[in-house]
């Protein structure tokens, strides 16, 4: 379940990078979706955190 809420946090994120790289948003709409894209990408990254520990305790597992 995790995975698909990062799947889909990264999409949304990369929706907005376009649009805000387009131009046509106004300031306001800008800066919400500048607000959202912090979240999406904190979120994002506590994701991938998360993954990288569990891939360290897997691989030191396999050490033991």
């Amino acid at each position: 379940m995790a995975e698909k809420k990062f799947e889909k946090a990264l999409e949304k994120l990369e929706e907005i990078v376009r649009k805000m790289e387009e131009g046509e948003l106004t300031l306001e709409e800008s800066l919400k979706a500048f607000e959202e894209g912090i979240k999406l990408s904190r979120f994002c990254l506590t994701k991938l955190e998360e993954a990288e520990r569990k891939v360290e305790v897997l691989l030191a597992d396999e050490e033991d």
